[in-house]
């Protein structure tokens, strides 16, 4: 298709009735399909796309909004695909510069990778920090960390919800509340009834991915990813936070080795808000 017909392709909002494109558009480009996690997206966030006239989507994406509702304080895009037949021609240039202004002056973040970045800085986002993938089975060993850790129950909604948003630092009830559905984990720490951190573990084709990953310190990290894992058969998969150099080096001498990096970016706002040292990683790094 030329350039001109692409430019005259109108942008559209995505519902979950375009989840199996999405999931097509994935594939397109080498990546798993990931219909769970495209899923909890179109459903707790807002997809942008183009349809092809030959079927199918030519691009897509997903925002997250977070704060209060019709009032976001931040907002996370994820899932920038354009299909392969239709890549370097500025289509995904036109959806992004079309989410940038449709978001206003909401503040943006986003996980880019390598090939993404150079587009995000010209349309003046700016890297803000780093995440570091790792993947693998996990193997016990060492020194048990010392921290209680069971499995969350729905008693437990209120008080995640409020440790939440103290560490991340905007209102996520919309994405927090979906994770007992979403996720086969959902674990918490807790000392003297108090609740010190959580993770979930949710299915990723042949992985488990840990996150959100939320914890008073590293040491209540290393108990809620060693419980995570004794309650699952899979290899694991997570997002940490290059700065937290500890658990980083704990867990690759647990066998989750480094896989990639991305490049956490923010635009109209100069640092994340909330507290990155207790917040370890991201439920996705689609969501911000």
């Amino acid at each position: 298709m030329p350039t001109s017909s692409l430019a005259d392709l109108p942008i559209r909002r995505l519902t979950r009735r375009d989840l199996r494109d999405c999931a097509d558009l994935s594939a397109d480009r080498g990546w798993p399909r990931e219909e769970h996690k495209w899923g909890l997206l179109l459903s707790a966030g807002q997809g942008y796309g183009i349809d092809d006239p030959d079927g199918g989507l030519v691009t897509a994406c997903v925002v997250t909004e977070y704060g209060p509702h019709g009032r976001p304080d931040l907002a996370a895009i994820g899932m920038v695909l354009v299909a392969e037949r239709h890549a370097r021609q500025g289509v995904g240039r036109r959806l992004m510069r079309h989410v940038v202004a449709e978001m206003g002056t909401t503040p943006l973040t986003l996980h880019a990778t390598p090939n993404g970045r150079p587009l995000y800085e010209e349309l003046g986002f700016k890297a803000t920090g780093r995440a570091e993938m790792l993947r693998g089975r996990f193997t016990p060993g060492g020194t048990t960390p010392q921290v209680a850790t069971r499995a969350a129950t729905a008693e437990d909604i209120s008080a995640l919800l409020r440790l939440d948003g103290a560490v991340f630092g905007s209102d996520r009830t919309h994405l927090i509340t979906r994770l007992p559905a979403f996720a086969d984990q959902l674990r918490v720490a807790e000392e003297n009834g108090r609740i010190t951190g959580y993770a979930a573990a949710w299915p990723n084709m042949d992985t488990q991915v840990v996150g959100p990953l939320i914890a008073r310190d590293t040491e209540t990290a290393k108990a809620l990813i060693t419980s995570v894992a004794a309650h699952s058969e899979r290899p694991l998969r997570t997002d940490i936070d290059v700065r937290h150099t500890e658990l980083l080096a704990w867990a690759q001498e647990r066998g989750l080795a480094s896989a990639s990096f991305n490049t956490v970016m923010t635009y109209g706002i100069g640092e994340l808000p909330g507290d990155w040292s207790r917040r370890f990683a991201p439920l996705t790094i689609a969501a911000g």
